[in-house]
């Protein structure tokens, strides 16, 4: 069975690489433009990882990812934020999200669908 990944992103050239990325690498890919539409497709779908850009139109990245950690449905699903946000004050944000990692963009195309199954238990 296919691995699912559930990609965040409001930016649609963003949104459309890292899925055509994940697609490539033998992933299920589901996507949401806002945080709202991501939190209802991971209580759905149950993706084995939630690549989650920190800045949403509707709330940041990290909220939607404390929602999803407070429900026992979603709580272990791991979550890679990918965001351009790499000074230390982005980071310090996302150091209190328990099962998550970072990876900065611009991303590298050859190898992130690598970086991003390393997080999948």
């Amino acid at each position: 069975m296919k691995k699912k990944a559930l990609v965040v992103d409001d930016n649609a050239k963003n949104l459309m690489l890292e899925k055509d990325l994940m697609d490539v690498a033998g992933f299920e890919v589901f996507v949401a433009e806002n945080a709202s539409s991501a939190i209802a497709i991971a209580k759905k779908e149950k993706p084995d990882i939630i690549i989650l850009d920190v800045r949403l139109p509707d709330m940041r990245g990290t909220e939607a990812a404390r929602i999803l950690r407070q429900d026992k449905e979603t709580c272990d699903i791991p979550i890679v934020f990918v965001t351009a946000s790499v000074m230390a004050e982005g980071r310090e944000e996302l150091k209190g999200i328990t099962n998550s990692g970072f990876i900065g963009k611009p991303i590298n195309t050859r190898t992130f669908a690598k970086e991003i199954s390393r997080f999948i238990k």
